[in-house]
């Protein structure tokens, strides 16, 4: 498989990315790519692979990529680093003074200048520290070093991201993903009965947590509440995220959230049947060449139907999506606990289903 790099921002994207989804200028190829053994195979590790690529940056030295071995603020052991993402550094770490294993994501040095992105963290900090659900990942709180790093303690959640499992697994049976999905509602809910809307729902927010009593032995837990917005908000928060402009991810952003306009639980409600989709096709129901095209694809065409891609998907849930993925919110379930009950009759009808043709 080759891979592609956009000229203006050097960032490099697997196929099928045509465009830079940062600046929506045309790929150009990088030679000596990787062969297709070497990475996913199914649509969704492709589409996978294109967004995590966009969150990575060039290598570089700056301090907050470089923690590893370091005792952070006289309290944390840093060990590994996880990941990072458009705006900081995951890293695994040991608090010192109870010996609790947790996740420290440090805010970008270069960033870390920016009022605006300072401002996010910590309305990110303020908001997932009010957060208190099985399914919702808690933020523990928000410390800053000496030399001016500003940081997050969560809890380290050990498991796989569903993305992951997305590559891995492919298309999730029904019986799997409407559990979890089940779950993500539920946390939801919790977060918009706080006036919380979490506004960048996608599989790489979502963490599969090894648990007992979870479907398939894992509970969904919602990560990242980063561009996460009260709908009640003050006149400096309404600021950092004003009219027409637009944060999130392309492939999983309302229509509204594309015209930037203003947002409540419907619009996740929109993003997460997106996800609930590719989990169970491997394929996103909008199609485009560039993210532009998906975006404008959301606003002026109709997604595709679920059964279309997989005819044996029950066709009670092929209309809970359609639902939820309606054009206008008014037309979607009203709220996150009425989408986990239609979700749950779906499968239910499917189970029946299943049994009758036996």
């Amino acid at each position: 498989m080759s891979s592609r790099r956009c000229p203006r921002c050097n960032r490099v994207y697997s196929d099928p990315a045509r465009f830079c989804p940062q600046d929506g200028s045309p790929l150009v190829e990088v030679a000596g790519s990787a062969p297709a053994s070497d990475v996913g195979q199914t649509s969704a590790g492709l589409r996978t692979l294109v967004r995590q690529a966009a969150l990575k940056r060039g290598p570089g030295m700056e301090k907050g990529s470089t923690l590893t071995n370091q005792l952070l603020d006289q309290r944390y052991q840093v060990g590994k680093r996880l990941g990072e993402g458009g705006m900081s550094y995951v890293y695994l770490a040991k608090d010192v003074t109870n010996s609790e294993t947790v996740a420290i994501k440090v805010l970008t040095p270069k960033l870390k200048e920016d009022r605006s992105s300072v401002e996010r963290l910590r309305r990110e900090a303020g908001l997932a520290m009010r957060l208190d659900h099985p399914n919702v990942c808690r933020i523990f709180r928000l410390g800053e070093t000496e030399d001016g790093l500003i940081y997050l303690v969560m809890p380290y959640l050990p498991g796989e991201l569903l993305s992951d499992r997305e590559v891995r697994s492919g298309a999730l049976p029904v019986d799997f993903g409407v559990p979890l999905l089940v779950q993500m509602c539920r946390g939801l809910q919790h977060a918009h009965d706080l006036q919380i809307v979490h506004r960048d729902l996608k599989p790489e927010n979502v963490m599969l947590v090894p648990d007992d009593k979870g479907p398939g032995g894992v509970r969904a837990v919602i990560m990242d509440f980063g561009l996460a917005k009260e709908r009640r908000q003050e006149p400096e928060v309404a600021k950092l995220t004003a009219t027409g402009i637009v944060l999130g991810t392309p492939e999983f952003m309302s229509p509204e959230q594309i015209r930037g306009k203003g947002l409540d639980a419907r619009s996740d409600i929109y993003a997460l049947a997106i996800v609930a989709f590719e989990m169970f096709t491997g394929q996103l129901p909008f199609q485009g060449r560039s993210a532009q095209e998906m975006m404008i694809a959301r606003l002026r065409g109709k997604p595709k139907l679920l059964r279309e891609v997989k005819p044996d998907l029950p066709g009670r849930l092929e209309q809970v999506l359609n639902k939820a993925m309606a054009l206008d919110p008014g037309d979607r379930h009203a709220t996150m606990a009425a989408f986990a009950e239609a979700l749950e009759g779906a499968e239910e009808s499917g189970v029946f289903a299943r049994l009758f043709r036996k």
